[in-house]
């Protein structure tokens, strides 16, 4: 079976055949899905999907593009949601300096706080990190990431920052449909350098979907594509990796059914 371990299905791209996609989940071998958070105005529709499917589970968390909407109390809000048995996660959390520059600070700091708080909590954090890979290091290492876990999502680093990931932050990373991409040397050797204990997939979904299906809405019946890729960067058989990455998702986020 397949985990999908970061998705995003209340995105308006599934609001024509939502229900019809989830359903057919299972016979499509998709076991488990992680439907992440970007801003706390998601999370009652994130909540009602996990609610509907046994195989979906939820996260919560401020993105760094919604920093901003990250009022007085919003750490209570997102303890409140945390509480919700289907909620295995903080995130996504992060910094991104590829789509704005101007609420660094508050990016920063906002961050350090969740971070604080999934120690608070015991729960993993799933880290977005796009071009601001020494702030969002220096931050996990202050923040003392190590003790409550988590995963780099959609990871876009190099080979050696993943040895700095595993070997002082005890994360995991994961890899979506940018490994497949022509030309996508960087993702692939970064791919190789983790080991398989620590290897997860997802899609992002509806974004960044794999080759050949790039350019359309990325679904988690896209990843055997990735698998596939992964398979053979780490010269190991399809299945084993499909069953490796599945074991190490419900491992992180802690799912026992």
């Amino acid at each position: 079976m397949i985990f999908d371990t970061h998705a995003h299905y209340t995105d308006g791209q599934f609001d024509e055949d939502r229900d019809e996609l989830l359903s057919g989940m299972s016979k499509n071998n998709v076991g488990l899905i992680l439907n992440a958070c970007s801003s706390l105005d998601e999370m009652p529709d994130i909540l009602k999907i996990a609610e509907k499917y046994p195989f979906v589970y939820a996260a919560v968390g401020i993105h760094p593009e919604a920093v901003l909407t990250a009022t007085d109390g919003y750490l209570d809000r997102i303890r409140d949601f945390a509480k919700h048995e289907k909620v295995k996660a903080i995130g996504e959390i992060g910094l991104d300096y590829y789509w704005t520059t101007e609420a660094k600070a508050d990016q920063q700091r906002i961050l350090g706080e969740q971070i604080d708080l999934a120690r608070e909590l015991n729960m993993p954090v799933i880290i977005h990190d796009r071009e601001a890979h020494k702030d969002t290091l220096d931050i996990l290492k202050e923040h003392k990431v190590y003790e409550c876990g988590g995963v780099f999502h959609c990871y876009s680093g190099s080979a050696e920052m993943v040895r700095e990931i595993i070997n002082e932050l005890d994360m995991y990373i994961a890899f979506g449909g940018t490994v497949t991409f022509k030309n996508a040397n960087k993702p692939r050797e970064a791919a190789k350098a983790v080991p398989l204990d620590r290897l997860l997939i997802e899609t992002d979904s509806p974004y960044l979907a794999p080759t050949p299906y790039r350019g359309k809405r990325n679904s988690s019946l896209y990843l055997p594509e990735v698998i596939t890729m992964l398979s053979e960067l780490h010269g190991t058989a399809y299945e084993e990796i499909e069953k490796i990455t599945f074991e190490n998702g419900k491992k992180l986020f802690n799912i026992t059914e």
